[in-house]
């Protein structure tokens, strides 16, 4: 172990909703392939605060969105201390004919963690997959604020390309979180829509998607598909359904046009059915697109995008410290002004 080289991490552990923790967790000796990071920001996801997903995986340390700079590289590391990188938390083998296949988080390799203890940490250790597949150097110019939305951005970046958006197509955004945000920016940067409209209901978030949208859809106020019908002929073409909800996917389906594309971008409950309509969905012949994740093609071009100066910083509401952690996720779950909340450990 090298000389001054932290024995510990201070992380954040998730045990249950309204138990997060902050602990003092070991940093074992490297492997070969392996380096230790010094968490510098991370981001706070709001897939962390799904009650019925986190159960599951408790107790985790949390955090999977880091900018760190590398103190300790092992043999056969191309990484060097001082390096300023993004690293992800899963990684694909990128051999193995799913991954040829470009469907990396279906890879064998993808779901155990990366990233140890997590990127809500004084320090992690990169896994050698990680370090192999998806951890690239940050640009001097990017912040490190900035470099936060890698991650989440990516997720964005494979939704929209999952949702085949083509030239003057019409596309609806439900839900403005900062991933619904997010999606009407790489919308914007990816593609060439015609009409592009958002949806939610909280008047701060409102007011943000009226900085990029063209029409901004109040639910609190008007039915979807009524808003939806008055702004279009016979629908939109794509709907990029945010919300994790039944409701929110069926709302979706019903504002597109015949030919559309619903992706499906969070996750319901387990127990969640969706009772379609098939005989609609054949003859309206609608294309049902989950998207999960990202893959390293995608974290690069989520960095394309955000060393290209992607407007992401504004959409940072609260930066806090790591023992705040917890206050972090409460206006995150309350989903109100809240939108991007940046950790500094």
């Amino acid at each position: 172990m090298a000389l001054g080289r932290p024995a510990t991490a201070t992380a954040a552990v998730y045990y249950a909703p309204g138990d997060l923790r902050i602990e003092e967790v070991p940093l074992p000796p490297l492997g070969r392939g392996e380096m230790l990071v010094r968490i510098r920001a991370c981001g706070l996801c709001p897939g962390e605060v799904m009650d019925w997903y986190m159960a599951r995986k408790a107790p985790v340390p949390l955090g999977h969105e880091p900018v760190g700079e590398v103190v300790e590289a092992a043999d056969g590391v191309a990484f060097r201390p001082g390096d300023r990188v993004f690293v992800h938390h899963h990684a694909p083998c990128l051999t193995c004919r799913v991954c040829r296949r470009g469907d990396f988080v279906h890879c064998a390799t993808w779901r155990p963690r990366r990233l140890l203890p997590g990127g809500l940490a004084t320090h992690a250790i990169v896994q050698a997959p990680a370090v192999a597949a998806d951890v690239v150097r940050l640009p001097e110019g990017l912040s490190d604020d900035a470099a936060t939305f890698v991650e989440p951005l990516a997720c964005v970046v494979k939704s929209v390309r999952r949702a085949r958006v083509r030239e003057g197509d019409g596309v609806l955004v439900i839900g403005l979180g900062v991933m619904g945000l997010l999606h009407l920016h790489a919308l914007r940067a990816l593609s060439a829509p015609g009409l592009l409209l958002a949806a939610d209901r909280v008047p701060e978030r409102l007011d943000r998607g009226r900085a990029v949208a063209d029409v901004v859809i109040d639910t609190s106020r008007v039915p979807l598909t009524d808003a939806v019908a008055r702004a279009t002929d016979r629908g939109v073409n794509v709907v990029i359904a945010g919300p994790g909800s039944v409701e929110a996917y069926e709302a979706g389906r019903q504002a597109l046009a015949p030919g559309g594309t619903l992706v499906i971008f969070t996750p319901t409950p387990p127990d969640a059915v969706w009772p379609l309509r098939m005989h609609e969905v054949f003859f309206s012949e609608t294309t049902i697109v989950p998207s999960y994740s990202a893959g390293p093609d995608d974290t690069r071009e989520a960095l394309r995008l955000l060393a290209g100066g992607l407007p992401v910083e504004p959409l940072i509401t609260h930066r806090l410290p790591l023992e705040d952690a917890g206050q972090g996720y409460a206006l995150v779950r309350a989903a109100t002004s809240a939108l991007k909340v940046v950790v500094r450990p």
